[in-house]
C-alpha cells in the first residue's frame, strides 16, 4: 500500500472524533485533495470519506457491543454532529437503528448465556 494512504488512514486513526475535511487528510501525506482522492480510490476501492465514515458506523457498533454507553454518548465519540444522523447512517449501514441492534445484541448474548448454564 502507498505509505501516503497507510498515513492518511492513521491520520483519520488519530484525530478519529473530529470531522476532517478532505483537504486535512490530504495535507496530512502532501496531496492535492483531489490527488488523493484519486489515489485512495484506488488502494482502497472506497474514497477518504466514505472510508472515514466506515470506520465511525464500525466503532459505533463497537460502543454498542461494549459498552452500556447512551446513543447521544456514542455519537459524540464517533465523531458525529446529532444522534439522528447516527440512527439514519447506522439503519443504512446495518439495517437496524443503534437501538434494535444493541437489543438483539443482547438477546443473542443472553440466548448464549442460556446455552452455557443448561449445559
Amino acid at each position: 500500500m502507498d505509505p501516503r494512504i497507510e498515513t492518511v488512514i492513521k491520520f483519520m486513526e488519530d484525530n478519529f472524533g473530529h470531522d476532517l475535511a478532505l483537504q486535512q487528510m490530504a495535507q496530512s501525506a502532501h496531496l492535492s485533495s483531489s490527488r488523493l482522492r484519486h489515489k485512495f480510490k484506488n488502494e482502497i476501492g472506497t474514497t477518504p470519506t466514505q472510508y472515514q465514515h466506515s470506520m465511525r458506523m464500525q466503532r459505533a457498533k463497537e460502543l454498542l457491543e461494549t459498552t452500556f454507553l447512551t446513543v447521544k454518548e456514542i455519537t459524540t465519540l464517533v465523531g458525529l454532529c446529532s444522534e439522528s444522523h447516527l440512527v439514519t447512517d447506522f439503519r443504512r449501514a446495518y439495517g437496524l437503528t443503534p437501538g434494535e441492534y444493541r437489543a438483539a445484541r443482547m438477546r443473542v448474548v443472553g440466548l448464549h448465556k442460556d446455552q452455557q448454564g443448561a449445559q
